[in-house]
């Protein structure tokens, strides 16, 4: 009884030892290949960013004048204004060597700057949202949030509280429309978001 269990064991070790190799293999191809692309990254040469989709905060449509006396809203309302005067690009899924490749090793910096923008821009969207809807302004909560939406934003519960907002309203079809917006996201959020939809919509 002992050979067959020895037999079995040598089969395993074996084939243990030939994934193991061959995973070691592949992330080292992996890490071949992720150097070789830096490399090109880094020697590209500047291009233009004319084609860039820059993002225009509208603080007219933002209800920047409600709330004048509480603290919170303040300091969202000051950021969007700060935002407002800046340039700002939504990159989110986009590595840094792939914006090098693209646009060009010189611009990283800059472009990293408009993406962190877009950051502090959804997350700043979002908490002003919140801050309406737990005030009363429902509908001014809404049109917020579905600006950011139309910028790409990824943050789950911007969707969350949108779809709140729509079943309050009883316009529950406008959840399923939210749904080829979701589909372009490029950022590891897009599940979490469609079944966010999808409750909301049961």
């Amino acid at each position: 009884m002992k050979f067959p269990f020895f037999a079995s064991f040598l089969v395993f070790v074996v084939w243990l030892t030939y994934e193991i190799s061959k995973h070691d293999k592949m992330d080292a191809e992996k890490e071949r290949s992720f150097w070789a692309k830096e490399h090109r990254a880094n020697n590209t040469r500047r291009k233009s960013l004319e084609d860039l989709s820059y993002i225009t905060v509208p603080l007219d449509s933002l209800f920047l004048q409600l709330l004048p006396d509480d603290e919170k809203a303040a300091e969202y309302k000051e950021t969007l204004r700060t935002l407002s005067e800046s340039q700002i690009v939504n990159f989110t899924g986009i590595t840094n060597t792939d914006l090098k490749l693209k646009y060009g090793a010189p611009n990283i910096d800059l472009l990293s700057r408009y993406d962190q923008n877009y950051t502090i821009l959804a997350r700043t969207l979002n908490q002003w949202a919140h801050c309406l809807h737990q005030n009363g302004y429902s509908k001014e909560a809404r049109e917020v949030l579905e600006f950011a939406v139309s910028t790409g934003t990824d943050i789950s519960s911007s969707y969350k509280l949108l779809c709140k907002i729509y079943l309050e309203e009883n316009t529950p079809e406008k959840i399923q429309a939210l749904y080829p917006t979701v589909d372009a996201l490029n950022s590891a959020m897009k599940n979490a978001i469609v079944r966010i939809l999808q409750e909301a919509g049961q």
